[in-house]
């Protein structure tokens, strides 16, 4: 009997005890029909490729890809999209499936016939061990990611013009050199090196879809203060003239908060500027954490919309 009365306040005490489950607040996000692969829809062809070094960032090599849609006609310029960490947006039953919602887009004629670049960010492999990894697979080495995603100088759009896109026209590839038909896209420090590429040549590229963007102090605090940080954005959206340039934004509101600032706060003080400005945007703030769930569910609305003026 003693035993029995004892039973409720043990298990208070362990309910008391245990460790609170985290909220999930990504699971609400999934892909929709136009990230499915359908009958019928013509399939274009992802070609993946290796850079062995780089004129604009030396002793970095990296990963990069072509996505070129059935449609395309080679005695007519395409539109073109690039995407930063391309590998992970150029899988077709990855996260982001971009070559699958291209071919859905392209034909219902709600985005142009338009080739899409991957690059992935530099990486020089451990020379003790080069073909090495972690004991998570990841390979041992040096990645370039930070100082060519999280830098706001123009460098980076550099390397685009002069390196990256020279190499896929040699492919045998023609791509229009109007901005109207030129997007730009990726994900944390790559959405915020996305924005910054448009921003510095918005001759170039004119369309933009950011997701979780890294507008923080990353690179001011990671060279001592001796670069500036990403979370200037607002300020020089405010105090430039109004750029060409059509912006999809994504944000979580249980994104990032850490040494480097609040990715929720820099997002939407971002937005708040854009929209102050008067930019042709979008923002969308969802529950998420920092990952691409909300963004990948999103993409097919951010192209449809981005493309609207070019079909």
């Amino acid at each position: 009997m003693k035993l029995l009365r004892l039973l409720p306040c043990l298990l208070a005490l362990s309910l008391h005890g245990a460790e609170p489950k985290k909220p999930d607040y990504d699971s609400q996000y999934v892909l929709g029909p136009d990230s499915q692969e359908k009958a019928g829809v013509p399939k274009g062809v992802v070609t993946e490729y290796e850079l062995a070094d780089s004129k604009t960032f030396p002793g970095y090599g990296r990963k990069w890809s072509l996505y070129v849609p059935k449609q395309y006609d080679p005695t007519k310029e395409a539109a073109l999209m690039v995407f930063q960490d391309g590998p992970g947006y150029a899988n077709r039953t990855g996260a982001w499936r971009v070559p699958v919602v291209f071919d859905n887009l392209i034909a219902q004629k709600k985005m142009p016939v338009t080739i899409a670049l991957f690059i992935a960010p530099g990486f020089t492999p451990d020379p003790k061990n080069p073909n090495g990894k972690d004991k998570k697979g990841k390979a041992l080495g040096k990645s370039n990611r930070s100082f060519e995603y999280d830098s706001v100088t123009d460098l980076y759009v550099k390397f685009l013009l002069e390196e990256m896109i020279p190499l896929a026209e040699s492919k045998g590839l023609k791509f229009s050199k109007d901005p109207a038909r030129r997007a730009i896209a990726g994900a944390s420090s790559g959405g915020i090196c996305a924005f910054n590429a448009a921003w510095h040549r918005p001759d170039a590229f004119s369309k933009v879809f950011t997701t979780i963007g890294s507008f923080t102090k990353i690179r001011a605090n990671l060279s001592g203060g001796k670069e500036t940080g990403g979370d200037v954005y607002p300020e020089w959206v405010l105090s430039n003239p109004r750029k060409n340039i059509r912006v999809y934004q994504q944000e979580g509101a249980n994104d990032l908060l850490n040494e480097h600032g609040s990715w929720p706060e820099a997002n939407r003080k971002m937005a708040a500027a854009l929209k102050e400005k008067g930019y042709d945007h979008i923002y969308v703030e969802g529950q998420g954490t920092h990952n691409s769930r909300h963004g990948a569910q999103l993409l097919p609305e951010a192209l449809t919309w981005l493309w609207r003026d070019i079909r």
